[in-house]
């Protein structure tokens, strides 16, 4: 089968999880068909379109290993949409309409008013030349609609199934502006036809899109392409938004989150098949089938994706693992016998991070531990004095903190909760959150750590300076 696809975002913002679903679906259908994956940056809205935005949507499909055959801007693509406007001004199908925006909002109420679906009443099409020329003298500049015929609509939908839409219930779309810019529905049916486009798909808020650009497909003459159209992604408080943020794919890249989790993810996420891990994207493809879509809204929970990265990155062998750090500083401590000791505290690639931060790094922020010293000085000491030689277990924890407690309790001053454990996570990490506070003393006793070097990061003032001035 012939397939060529397009992912077509506008650069106006970072995009989301619902703009990748879009991208995914059409790279993995281009993939599973042995088609092209086209790029296309819709870049007409000149105002709002930001180079840094474009830069960001090649950087998130990199990321996500969504690589492109080939990029188009529609910036630079207004002389082709300028001869195909003419070709329809020619054939009687663009013709100019002088309704101001608040003249059309009050001729959409009258209509709802008298119970008539609000939809242009085609006054342009009945003004004399004279009236032209009036409106040209008094400077106002004409929009630009595109004439639909009186027919039935229709076409068989990948995921929709047969779909029909009456012409006389819509419309006549706005072509162009009253700057001569041209807008996105025919910008694109240009695009598709120019370029070759054999399959659209996108969202389900564009299958109205569709019904216009179907006979604008046919009177440019193009091949009008197959259509599928996905439930639109949800989450539990509603839409999707670039302007709302969290759920963009930056976002989650900061939070450490797997790309291959987000892929798998987008890739199930309203269809029949389970939402389950993927390693890499060829298995994601292979299962690819626009039958499995359903026709109900997908919900999108954050915490689904959190959870499937966590699983996913639990999974992880540890070469793929340092391949993942090799810019960290700490990249050269990090083994596989410390990857299968804390793989199991692992959800996120930040996660790792902190764990390499808090094992490795070579000066901690002492300053605000000050008032702690009696604590601390005493809970080092006691792990040096009074704990046994030997692996640290989970007994050793316990013997540890319960010998703390005991110290304290005798003087009458007894230490739990956050005033024991916040001082001693804030000497053993330099964090006031992070992994739990016995996986970071177990650990730090089965790597390779000296009892004493442990203690240095509790003795974190005269101690000190037997270790050169650093924590350990």
């Amino acid at each position: 089968m012939n397939v060529k696809v397009r992912f077509a975002p506008s650069p106006t913002g970072f995009l989301h999880v619902g703009n990748v679903r879009t991208a995914l679906v059409n790279w993995l259908f281009a993939r599973k068909n042995g088609g092209y994956f086209l790029l296309r940056i819709d870049d007409t809205d000149a105002g709002r379109s930001k180079s840094e935005y474009t830069a960001a949507i090649r950087e998130d499909l990199r990321w996500l290993g969504l690589d492109w055959d080939g990029e188009e801007h529609q910036s630079q693509r207004f002389e082709s949409y300028r001869e195909a406007a003419e070709k329809l001004r020619t054939s009687g199908r663009l013709y100019a309409c002088y309704e101001t925006p608040e003249e059309l909002d009050v001729q959409r109420k009258m209509q709802t008013s008298r119970g008539l679906p609000p939809i242009y009443n085609r006054t342009a099409l009945k003004l004399a030349a004279e009236q032209k020329k009036k409106y040209a003298a008094d400077g106002r500049q004409p929009h630009y609609r595109f004439l639909l015929n009186d027919e039935e609509i229709q076409w068989d939908d990948l995921i929709r199934g047969h779909t029909h839409f009456r012409a006389t219930h819509m419309s006549d779309p706005v072509l162009l502006r009253e700057d001569g810019v041209p807008v996105y529905t025919l910008a694109s049916v240009v695009d598709d036809g120019e370029l070759a486009i054999t399959h659209v798909i996108r969202g389900e808020d564009h299958v109205s899109n569709t019904a216009v650009q179907v006979q604008l497909y046919q009177a440019l003459g193009f091949a009008v392409p197959q259509f599928a159209h996905m439930a639109l992604l949800k989450t539990k408080e509603g839409e999707l938004s670039k302007r709302l943020g969290g759920n963009d794919i930056r976002a989650l890249r900061e939070a450490g989150i797997l790309p291959m989790a987000v892929n798998s993810l987008l890739a199930r996420i309203g269809t029949s098949d389970a939402v389950e891990p993927f390693l890499n994207l060829p298995a994601l493809t292979e299962g690819f089938d626009f039958k499995k879509f359903g026709r109900a809204p997908a919900i999108y929970n954050p915490e689904e994706l959190h959870k499937l990265s966590a699983k996913l990155f639990r999974s992880l062998p540890y070469e793929t693992v340092r391949e993942m750090i090799k810019d960290h500083p700490q990249k050269n401590h990090f083994d596989k016998k410390l990857w299968d000791k804390i793989h199991s505290n692992i959800k996120t690639l930040t996660d790792l991070n902190d764990w390499l931060d808090i094992l490795f790094r070579e000066s901690f922020d002492r300053e605000r531990l000050t008032e702690y010293q009696e604590l601390l000085h005493e809970a080092a000491r006691i792990l040096s004095d009074e704990i046994p030689e030997g692996a640290w277990t989970d007994a050793t924890w316990k013997q540890w903190i319960a010998l703390i407690q005991q110290h304290f309790e005798s003087r009458g001053a007894p230490k739990k909760g956050k005033d024991l454990f916040m001082p001693l996570r804030l000497a053993l990490t330099n964090k006031l959150d992070g992994p739990e506070l016995k996986d970071v003393f177990l650990v730090l006793g089965e790597h390779g750590y000296a009892k004493d070097k442990v203690s240095s990061r509790l003795y974190f003032t005269s101690r000190q300076v037997s270790y050169g001035g650093k924590p350990y």
